[in-house]
């Protein structure tokens, strides 16, 4: 397990600052694998899984989604035949607030 995957999770308020640049490049070493996307101004750490089968896939996105809940933070989850893509970014601000990178290590232990 990482260091980071056992970070708590704060709730996150509308006026929760986003991160920096500097904790996004130190952070994002935390989950090399993921991607920092902008889509329409929001910056969102984006990573996509491959499984062997759609049945496998969709037993992933289920446990992600039972760690969202446990965070009450929720990704975009989409579960295509093969392959997952998981989208996480803070609604409340529009943006990347340390639970995004936190609830991406734990992502990544559940594909392992």
């Amino acid at each position: 397990m990482s260091q980071l995957s056992q970070q708590a999770c704060e709730a996150c308020r509308l006026d929760a600052p986003s991160v920096t640049e500097t904790e996004r490049k130190e952070l994002g070493a935390e989950v090399p694998e993921w991607q920092i996307v902008e889509r329409s101004g929001i910056m969102k750490l984006e990573r996509a899984f491959t499984f062997p089968d759609f049945q496998q896939a969709l037993a992933f996105t289920q446990r992600v989604g039972e760690i969202a809940e446990q965070a009450d933070h929720h990704p975009a989850l989409l579960t295509e035949w093969g392959k997952v893509t998981v989208t996480w970014w803070s609604h409340k601000i529009q943006g990347l607030h340390r639970n995004d990178f936190i609830l991406a290590a734990r992502t990544d232990e559940v594909a392992k």
